[in-house]
C-alpha cells in the first residue's frame, strides 16, 4: 500500500475526500504523499487528549469574548420596522433556548427562473402577510342596522395582487354570524340577528377582528425586503414561517433559512437545529469581530441537542438532565435539588468535575483521570 493510501485509511473520510477533490490530477505520488502526511500530522495535533476539560475550555473561550459584546441592533436600510438583534442579547436567547425570540427573520433564496428584479418583487409581495386593513381606506359602522361598511383601496389591492374572489374567500372564514357582500368599492358586513343584542361593544370588537383578518401571503411575515446578494436576489423578511415558505414553488427549499431554532427543529429535525445553533452563534461572533474556534460552539450545540430536543443552558434545560445531584445543585436553587434527591434516595457517583470540586477531591480530568496502583514492599 502506498503512503498516501495509508494516510487515507487513518484520516476521517471527509478529510480524505477533501484532499482528493482539491489536489490536481497532475500531482505526483510523492507530492500527494507529502500533503497527505502533513494533513495527518495536523489532524493528530487537533485531536483532544484523553481527560482534557473540553467543557471548561469551551466555556472560557466563549465567555471571555462574550463579556466584550454590547447591544447591537442592525436595521435594514430604509425599513425601520425590520431589525435583527445581534450581539450579547442574541447569544443569550440562542443559548437559553428561548422559544419566542425578539426578531425572527428569514433569508429566502429563489429558484433560478425567478432570479430577476421584477419577478423577485412579485414573489416578495406574494409572501408578505396582508390584512384587510392594508387594502382598505375607510371603516364605518351602522349601529342600528348592525352593519360595518369598508371602502376598498383598489390601488393597494392591485399592488398586492389581491382579487375580489380571493378577498371574499378569506373574509367568509371570519365567522358564521357575519355575512359579507361587495358592491363596487364597498364591502358590507352584516351581523346576523342575535349578535346586535350584545350592543355597540360587540360591533366594535367585530370591526377590529375584521381589520386583522388575514387576506393573502404567509402568516407571520409582515415585512419583506428583496435585496441583491452577490449575483442573485434574495428576500429578507421580518417574521418567520419556514414550513409555509418551503411549500412555495418559487422558493429554493435547499437554501431558505430562518433564525428561529425551534421552528427549524419542528420542520427539519434536530440535526438541522444543531447546525442552526452553530451558524447563528458564529454569525453573531463574526459580526462582533471576535475570534472563537467553531469547535467550542459545536460542543455547546451538541450539549443542547444531545437528547433529541433543543434545550437551553438553563436549570429547566440541560442542567435538569444532569445525572449528578450536586452538579444540578451547583447551578441554581440548590436546596430544591438536594431535597428532591433526598426524597428519591438518589446516589451521586461523583463522576464529573463540579461535584468533585464541591467536595475538594481531585477531578477526573488531566492527571486526575487515571488511578495509580502501587506495590507495597514487605518491611
Amino acid at each position: 500500500m502506498t503512503k498516501e493510501r495509508d494516510y487515507e485509511t487513518r484520516l476521517p473520510e471527509k478529510l480524505a475526500k477533501e484532499i482528493r477533490r482539491i489536489l490536481p490530477s497532475s500531482a505526483s505520488k510523492k507530492k500527494i504523499s507529502e500533503i497527505a502526511g502533513e494533513v495527518y500530522r495536523e489532524y493528530k495535533d487537533m485531536k483532544v487528549e484523553p481527560g482534557e476539560a473540553v467543557g471548561i475550555v469551551a466555556a472560557e473561550s466563549i465567555g471571555e469574548p462574550g463579556t466584550q459584546m454590547t447591544l447591537n441592533t442592525f436595521h435594514f436600510a430604509g425599513v425601520t420596522e425590520m431589525n435583527v438583534t445581534l450581539g450579547l442579547p442574541r447569544i443569550i436567547e440562542i443559548l437559553d433556548g428561548r422559544r419566542l425570540i425578539t426578531t425572527p427573520t428569514m433569508e429566502i433564496y429563489l429558484k433560478k427562473e425567478y432570479n430577476d428584479k421584477e419577478k423577485v418583487r412579485g414573489v416578495a409581495l406574494s409572501i408578505k402577510e396582508a390584512h384587510l386593513s392594508e387594502v382598505t381606506s375607510e371603516f364605518s359602522i351602522n349601529i342600528p342596522e348592525a352593519k360595518i361598511e369598508v371602502k376598498l383601496d383598489r390601488g393597494k389591492m392591485g399592488e398586492l395582487k389581491i382579487s375580489e374572489s380571493v378577498l371574499l374567500k378569506a373574509l367568509k372564514r371570519v365567522g358564521k354570524t357575519i355575512s359579507v357582500d361587495i358592491k363596487d368599492d364597498l364591502l358590507i358586513f352584516k351581523i346576523k340577528k342575535g349578535k346586535e343584542e350584545k350592543g355597540i361593544s360587540e360591533v366594535y370588537r367585530i370591526k377590529e377582528k375584521l381589520k386583522a383578518t388575514h387576506i393573502s401571503g404567509v402568516k407571520g411575515i409582515p415585512h419583506v425586503l428583496p435585496v441583491k446578494k452577490e449575483r442573485e436576489y434574495i428576500i429578507l423578511t421580518a417574521g418567520s414561517n419556514l414550513k409555509k415558505v418551503l411549500e412555495l414553488k418559487e422558493v429554493d427549499a435547499t437554501r431558505a433559512v430562518t433564525n428561529d431554532i425551534f421552528e427549524i427543529e419542528s420542520t427539519l429535525g434536530i440535526e438541522a437545529a444543531r447546525q442552526a445553533i452553530i451558524n447563528e452563534v458564529f454569525k453573531v461572533i463574526e459580526n462582533q469581530g471576535l475570534n472563537i474556534d467553531i469547535r467550542h460552539i459545536m460542543l455547546v450545540a451538541d450539549t443542547m441537542c444531545v437528547n433529541g430536543r433543543v434545550k437551553g443552558i438553563t436549570r429547566y434545560g440541560v442542567v435538569r438532565d444532569k445525572a449528578s445531584t450536586l452538579a444540578r445543585a451547583s447551578f441554581e436553587t440548590p436546596i430544591n435539588h438536594i431535597f428532591d434527591a433526598s426524597l428519591k434516595g438518589e446516589v451521586d457517583n461523583l463522576n464529573s468535575v463540579i461535584e468533585n470540586v464541591m467536595l475538594n477531591q481531585p477531578v477526573p480530568i488531566g492527571t486526575g483521570l487515571p488511578g495509580l496502583v502501587t506495590k507495597v514492599r514487605d518491611a
